[in-house]
């Protein structure tokens, strides 16, 4: 009988789709009100590191705070592909990259709402994640044994 496959844990299975992905969306709450953001990301050793613009002031309301950061291929699935949309909360806190990790996030843009672009860069650590998927498609892409 072949091992059983089993899944990994969510956060694991969001964060293998994250990698997959270069940009997406950071959440959190600026002034008590619900804030959403753009932003590039790299995987790196499970964590996932952010790179936004600090002209728009964007990092201080995330540095220090739980938030919420997702990603998705709506806009990239090709016909018949499965779509899905992932999810991972965590604290955020600054951070510095290595050469490395900075050139795995590779090149900046050259302006920002008509500021020059000053990269800032941020870490989540996932302590919670969610995922979800149409017709199964994870399933088929993501096989996982013990």
């Amino acid at each position: 009988m072949p091992p059983a496959v089993s899944q990994p844990p969510v956060e694991q299975l969001a964060v293998d789709l994250l990698a997959r992905t270069d940009y997406g969306r950071v959440a959190t709450s600026m002034r008590a009100l619900p804030f959403l953001a753009f932003a590039r990301h790299i995987v790196a050793d499970g964590r996932l590191l952010i790179r936004m613009p600090r002209s728009v002031g964007y990092h201080r309301a995330c540095v220090g705070s739980v938030v919420a950061y997702g990603s998705d291929n709506l806009g990239s699935a090709r016909p018949g592909e499965s779509l899905w949309s992932v999810q991972v909360v965590g604290e955020c806190v600054a951070y510095e990259p290595t050469a490395a990790e900075v050139e795995r996030f590779g090149p900046a843009p050259g302006l920002v709402d008509g500021e020059p672009y000053e990269p800032v860069y941020l870490s989540v650590e996932p302590q919670f994640g969610t995922v979800h998927s149409t017709d199964g498609g994870l399933e088929r892409h993501f096989k996982y044994t013990p």
